[in-house]
């Protein structure tokens, strides 16, 4: 007879497996993505590396549903702020400032994420993510200029553009130091919004609705 696991049996499993996805994260956020190892990731989370090859056989396998993970929860995050919304222009905005807004408040983790240096296999992991920022972006840049509320323009060019722009401005090398802010985040928010032409009192006034912290 087969072995059937219990519901508690898989609960545990599910439990031990975001624990030590939770730990990954966590030297990724403290140290980089070069100090995800299974090792330091079996010690963060107080158990033996060979548990955590039985749930992740390489360190990339760890490294592709860390990223993953990550990527849905910024994303869902960015979508309930310009679902929340009252209209296209100001879910655009409430996308690219909860982009900037989450990015900051994690810069290390963000930066690790995106675009620290790295080897060719963990790079490729990554791209995923960058490719769904800009696709949920040039989503919310179409429905703007369909509704007449910025210049008609070429989404698929305009949304990586900004994508890169709020990483250059909140988590790159360049960044200002000093923590998570409200200025840095309307600021980085103003310049994305003039970017794809919306005209500066109207940006300010779309931006100052957004909910930031």
């Amino acid at each position: 007879m087969a072995y059937r696991r219990t519901e508690n049996v898989v609960r545990k499993l599910a439990e031990r497996e975001q624990t030590i996805l939770d730990a990954a994260q966590s030297i990724a956020g403290e140290e980089g993505m070069g100090a995800v190892q299974i090792a330091a990731v079996a010690q963060r989370a107080d158990i033996a590396a060979g548990t955590v090859y039985r749930y992740f056989p390489s360190k990339n396998d760890l490294v592709a549903e860390m990223i993953a993970g990550t990527a849905e929860r910024e994303l869902a995050a960015m979508r309930a702020a310009a679902d929340a919304a009252p209209g296209p222009l100001s879910a655009l905005a409430a996308c690219i400032a909860t982009f900037a807004a989450r990015a900051l408040q994690e810069r290390r983790l963000a930066w690790a994420l995106t675009a620290e240096p790295v080897d060719a296999d963990v790079d490729t992991l990554r791209l995923k993510f960058r490719r769904a920022l800009v696709a949920e972006l040039e989503k919310r840049i179409g429905a703007a200029v369909a509704a007449g509320h910025v210049p008609d323009q070429d989404a698929r060019f305009a949304a990586p553009a900004v994508v890169g722009a709020v990483l250059e401005g909140v988590v790159g090398p360049l960044a200002p130091s000093g923590g998570a802010t409200r200025e840095a985040v309307q600021t980085t928010t103003l310049l994305a919004l003039r970017a794809l032409g919306v005209v500066d009192a109207r940006a300010r006034g779309v931006v100052a609705q957004c909910v930031l912290p």
